[in-house]
């Protein structure tokens, strides 16, 4: 006999779906401390390979122990703001969780969905970027007036990571210089191993997103190997150390800061870093901010408060670019302490060739992982001919007049005397070229270009030089 079927009252009672709801969240609240054996992938990874967030659990980002009753209601309530899967962030700044327990993390998994976890969306595919020919956009962050100040803007998401004609050759750089250094450069703390984790996966995330043509993850429903078709490699994601894949696959650096939870304090807990100049991994690694950058003019004065109170507040949805610069004889990649090369900035060398000064720009990622709460620093050294800035409009004279009469201390720092006995001349010549041809007014009082850290007509340019 079938069973029977009861109709539904047209007028049923709010309090009690409600209340039926709220027996099915305690229920689900109590039984979470129990799941012991966290499935060990997500369903998909993103884009080419995108995530079922129906088999992930979506735990507030707001939560800072056990989900709260309220955020979880929101997950299930039709129509909740938080419970969108749109890659594309639906919600304002938000207070950074911090403090989720290894086993709260491991409940989502591997290649959990970033994009909706940070709200930072994956970027578009770059279909027609060729590594043969692509160079970095035309970074020149260059400021006048010169303080010692961060200078942040808004991270572009297509933008995150940057790939360039250099790539393969930077990346067996890389691995020698590892072989070579070890430990001072590249080292993980115990405690971060989820935050590790977390940035390999984000970047190769990106990379798939970013460019299919190059990058893959497979098999899609459980990832479990890497496929670089750019290095005719595939590297088994789980028989090595996530910053070992980062330092075989992505050109650029990575230092994790994690808060301690006693100070209050983030530290210098893991980091590859192979493009570092005067310091390195081992000679930074365990130490909070102030000690970080103790050696930097002015940090201690004007900036070491507001930089503690930003990270402590820094929300996963609003990472930050910003970009350093130096002028360099030759392309010092790698220059730890004691390092040979810097005896050339001991002297001006009489025979020093214009071709052989190049700008050095470190262009740098701030961004708070959305799972295990670290924020991770990620930077790449960028080098250009000096003589490049010469048809650029209002750069030769930016540069010049930070060189001349740029605050001594912060000269002394970015160092770049040795070089400006060739630099100095060659950047007035082209300064005052620029005036001659109209390229700039003669009444332009020097000031940090309106298109920093660009420069008028660069979108051209680089477009020209690349091919595409």
């Amino acid at each position: 006999m079938p069973a029977q079927v009861l109709s539904t009252p047209t007028c049923f009672p709010v309090y009690l779906f409600l209340g039926s709801v709220l027996v099915l969240v305690s229920a689900v609240i109590l039984l979470i401390p129990l799941r012991n054996k966290p499935a060990r992938y997500s369903a998909t990874p993103p884009r080419s390979v995108s995530p079922d967030l129906s088999e992930k659990p979506k735990l507030p980002l707001e939560s800072h122990g056990r989900p709260s009753l309220v955020a979880l209601l929101t997950n299930v309530i039709p129509g909740s703001r938080r419970a969108s899967t749109s890659s594309a962030s639906p919600v304002t700044a938000q207070s950074p969780v911090i403090n989720r327990s290894k086993e709260e993390i491991a409940i989502y998994g591997d290649f959990p969905d970033y994009a909706t976890l940070s709200g930072v969306p994956l970027p578009k595919p770059y279909t027609e970027f060729n590594i043969a020919k692509a160079l970095p956009r035309p970074y020149r962050p260059f400021r006048w007036a010169y303080h010692q100040t961060m200078s942040f803007k808004k991270m572009e998401p297509d933008w995150w990571l940057e790939l360039e004609n250099t790539y393969v050759t930077r990346i067996a750089q890389r691995k020698e210089l590892y072989a070579k250094h070890g430990a001072g450069m590249l080292q993980s703390l115990p405690g971060s191993e989820a935050a590790t984790k977390e940035v390999m996966e984000m970047a190769l995330q990106f990379l798939v997103a970013r460019y299919p043509q190059y990058f893959s993850l497979q098999p899609p429903e459980s990832p479990d190997v890497f496929v670089n078709r750019i290095l005719g490699k595939e590297f088994s994601i789980r028989s090595s150390s996530p910053l070992e894949i980062l330092l075989e696959n992505v050109p650029e650096d990575f230092a994790i800061t994690i808060r301690n939870q006693e100070t209050g304090e983030y530290e210098f807990r893991a980091g590859v870093i192979c493009s570092s100049l005067g310091w390195n991994v081992a000679s930074k690694i365990g130490l909070n901010l102030k000690q970080i950058h103790e050696p930097i003019p002015d940090y201690k004065e004007k900036m070491s408060m507001s930089m503690d109170r930003y990270f402590s507040k820094m929300p996963t949805n609003m990472p930050i670019q910003r970009g350093s610069w130096g002028l360099e004889y030759l392309q010092p990649l790698y220059m730890p302490p004691n390092d040979p090369h810097a005896e050339y900035r001991n002297s001006q060398n009489p025979d020093l060739k214009l071709e052989d000064v190049f700008i050095r720009v470190d262009w740098q990622t701030l961004r708070r992982l959305p799972l295990s709460g670290a924020i991770v620093f990620n930077f790449k050294a960028l080098f250009t001919p000096l003589a490049e800035v010469a048809d650029e409009p209002g750069v030769p004279a930016v540069i010049l007049e930070v060189l001349e009469n740029g605050k001594r201390n912060l000269m002394e720092y970015k160092n770049t005397w040795h070089v400006e006995h060739v630099a100095k001349p060659a950047l007035k010549k082209w300064k005052e070229e620029q005036v001659q041809s109209g390229l700039v007014s003669k009444e332009w009082e020097v000031e940090t270009l309106e298109q920093y850290p660009l420069f008028e007509g660069w979108m051209e340019k680089w477009h020209k030089q690349q091919g595409f």
